[in-house]
């Protein structure tokens, strides 16, 4: 039954997307995919923080449980994060000619969602670890 928490999460993920990058995108006057950029990162983070709570075993029991997990890990972060839509991004950034910018996409990216990923395991396991 977890790949209806999954899909739940995936429908509850996907439209957060969709606003989230919306919203962020319309207050940036720059080719810059910031939209994309917060999603993925805020994905990552919470990502971490799941994955860091199960792995601590967290109290209460259904925070690190196996539906938890299917529901917001892989459903929601899955759906909220776009890997895709980084790429076009980047790709595009590159062929109008906004080298810089996209090399700048792909390291941020990488690096803040990397670094999100590890601050949200992080304070799983300092609450509950």
């Amino acid at each position: 039954m977890n790949w209806l928490l999954v899909i739940a999460g995936a429908a509850a993920g996907a439209p957060l997307r969709y606003l989230t990058d919306r919203a962020v995108q319309t207050r940036h006057d720059t080719v810059f995919p910031w939209g994309t950029f917060t999603v993925n990162v805020t994905a990552s983070l919470l990502l971490g923080l799941v994955a860091g709570a199960a792995g601590a075993g967290a109290p209460p029991a259904w925070v690190a449980s196996e539906q938890v997990v299917s529901l917001v890990g892989t459903g929601l972060c899955g759906a909220l994060s776009t890997y895709s839509t980084f790429s076009y991004e980047t790709l595009r950034l590159a062929e109008d000619g906004a080298r810089l910018l996209a090399a700048a996409n792909v390291a941020g990216s990488v690096l803040a969602a990397f670094g999100a990923a590890a601050l949200g395991a992080a304070l799983a396991r300092a609450v509950w670890g």
